[in-house]
């Protein structure tokens, strides 16, 4: 067995490992069952991928998240790992082939989502598998108290049965006590040896800032900061969208990101961040998986996430480097009111849920007894639309179902178009020769992708159109005679989301949807809704409250808004007359106003106060007096 420094040497190119890693990496190649608690950009993938090397046999790596499996395959791969994603939207031949490479030792990791354990084809191989590592990334997804509850997570127990010795590792970024206790107990870990790095960041200053303009000082906050790296974090595209244009108006170098767009843009636009070609990045939560930028100095957040694991995993993207960072929430009274409306929303009626249901399976003609294990792309626009439902509430309606365990719904998914030879070399040199104009496609197939045909490839189709001079149309024309023929097996390119049926159709009065998935977890969101709450309005220390949320006990941090508002609050009258005599005989921006006055931590307090007492006033984006 190689030592673990040697294999990250070989295959990363590092000479030591980050605080803590080696500890959890040493436990799992001897065999420990482990739970990881890592913090964003605490280098989780390391900590079961090197030991998944070490050990002999096959890393089984199950993840919630499609993209970021495919990111950590191509990863795997690029670094001469042999590493397989089995995903929804790959063919049945292709799943067989994969599981075949991974039952005879063609593969070093295999990643899978938590609903695939359960097919037949997945457990008669994994049977015969030398399994050396489970891991189970994401795992708060198990527990009900985890903001991400997956009811498929709880069968991965079920492995055990197959494979007892095997040691599991599980790790997830976010999880409070009751998260830690239910990972265990629904895993079923055995003498389970726990590491959990520290969460505080004691180089990152949280802010939570009360605005009567929250776009206007986002602004203000980045035209101060010219030459730094930040990400403006939103909740949805709409927003995304709204403070991009923006903030174009401004002439500021801004991305976006968000899981509508293109995997092609979403790559570039990444690039172009990472490079540093463009400053600042305006984003959904899409974008953040795997995402690790170390000189990031703030992250904005200019609508508030649903839960405080939400809000620290984000935040946390800042200041990597253990240099200062901030990481500051604008709001306005009014995100309070989105917030209890979202929660609302989130819980449609019980009769809307199993009315969706069989919109659904009649949207694609599903009958009752079938779709067991079946994969469809479903475009919700054209649902919503036959069966005149809200879209809003279709979505949530699909998450309940999915909760259920009836389906699996991936909203944003990519699949890229792969192809395989069906046949061999003499079948396909009769082939050629028969049809002449096929010849050209089916060489540079041949040339590009030694192995095809043992495995399925990604088909680069923007090459193809340069290399043999003919269009998209053309190309895809001609690979489609060629699978009528059946001289080719194609897994077709989709970006559409697909839906996975995990039981088959019921009858429409058979469906329940069960109490505790519906009536717990709404009583589970508003505790969480109310842990934002306090965030948001409490005098508490911010970091503190933060970290206290994770069931972890720790200090006032000295450097949040509130603990620097303690320290200044005699100074609230000096900072009033201070504003009032710059405001004498000239207008001022928030940002000069408050570059003035010394960035006290008490100017939002006081400026809202002089607003209120109608002592000053707040026109065409500067303060003047009244």
């Amino acid at each position: 067995m190689s030592k673990p420094i040697q294999i990250l040497e070989q295959f990363w190119g590092f000479n030591s490992f980050r605080l803590g890693q080696d500890a959890i990496i040493d436990d799992v190649i001897y065999g420990h069952d482990v739970l990881a608690l890592l913090p964003t950009g605490g280098g989780k993938s390391i900590c079961f991928q090197v030991p998944g090397y070490a050990r002999e046999g096959i890393t089984i790596v199950i993840s919630p998240l499609i993209a970021l499996m495919q990111d950590q395959v191509a990863n795997l791969n690029s670094r001469g790992l042999r590493a397989k994603a089995i995903t929804s939207g790959m063919s049945y031949r292709e799943i067989d082939i994969s599981l075949d490479n991974a039952r005879f030792g063609g593969l070093d990791f295999l990643y899978l989502s938590p609903e695939r354990l359960q097919s037949s084809l997945f457990i008669e191989r994994f049977k015969l598998m030398n399994v050396g590592l489970i891991v189970v990334d994401e795992a708060h997804c198990i527990s009900e108290w985890g903001h991400d509850f997956r009811p498929s997570f709880m069968k991965i127990k079920t492995l055990r049965d197959y494979h007892p010795e095997v040691p599991i590792i599980a790790l997830t970024a976010t999880a409070t006590q009751k998260t830690q206790n239910d990972i265990i107990d629904k895993l079923e870990l055995k003498n389970v040896k726990i590491h959990r790095s520290a969460f505080e960041r004691k180089n990152l200053e949280y802010q939570s800032i009360c605005s009567e303009n929250k776009l206007h000082e986002i602004i203000e906050y980045i035209l101060g900061h010219p030459n730094q790296t930040g990400i403006v974090y939103c909740q949805t595209r709409k927003s995304v969208k709204f403070v991009a244009r923006t903030l174009h108006e401004k002439k500021l170098s801004i991305g976006i990101y968000h899981g509508g767009m293109e995997r092609e843009d979403r790559s570039w636009m990444l690039n172009e961040w990472l490079s540093g070609k463009t400053k600042i990045m305006i984003a959904t939560n899409a974008f953040g998986m795997g995402i690790d930028k170390p000189n990031v100095r703030y992250v904005l957040h200019y609508e508030f996430p649903a839960t405080l694991e939400a809000y620290f995993q984000e935040a946390g993207r800042a200041g990597r480097d253990g240099e200062k960072s901030v990481a500051i929430n604008f709001w306005e009274e009014e995100d309070i009111e989105r917030l209890e409306r979202n929660l609302a929303l989130s819980y449609p009626p019980i009769d809307f849920i199993k009315l969706c249901y069989r919109a659904i399976c009649n949207h694609l003609k599903i009958a009752i007894g079938s779709g067991k294990d079946e994969t469809y792309p479903l475009e919700i626009n054209n649902l919503c639309n036959a069966f005149g439902m809200p879209i809003t509430e279709t979505f949530r309606a699909l998450k309940f179902l999915e909760m259920n365990g009836e389906l699996v719904f991936n909203e944003s998914f990519y699949h890229p178009t792969k192809v395989k030879f069906a046949v061999g070399n003499t079948a396909l040199y009769n082939f050629q020769i028969q049809n002449e104009t096929l010849l050209p496609i089916t060489t540079l197939l041949l040339r590009s992708y030694p192995g095809i045909f043992e495995n399925f490839f990604e088909i680069n189709i923007s090459e193809f159109t340069k290399r043999l001079k003919m269009s998209y149309v053309q190309i895809n024309n001609q690979l489609k005679a060629m699978e009528k023929y059946g001289i080719i097996d194609v897994s077709w390119r989709s970006d559409l989301p697909t839906i996975t049926f995990l039981r088959e159709r019921l009858p429409d009065d058979y469906l329940e949807i069960r109490a505790d998935i519906y009536h717990h977890r709404k009583e589970l969101a508003e505790l969480k809704f109310n842990a934002c709450l306090h965030y948001l309005e409490d005098d508490k220390c911010r970091a503190q409250m933060l970290i206290n949320y994770f069931d972890i006990a720790s200090d006032p941090c000295g450097k949040c808004d509130v603990c620097r508002s303690k320290m200044d609050s005699g100074n609230e009258f000096l900072l009033e007359t201070q504003i009032l005599e710059l405001l004498k005989n000239q207008s001022l921006s928030p940002f000069e106003l408050k570059k003035q006055t010394g960035n006290s931590s008490l100017f939002q307090d006081v400026l809202r106060k002089l607003v209120l007492e109608e002592r000053i006033l707040f026109r065409d984006d500067c303060y003047l007096l009244h």
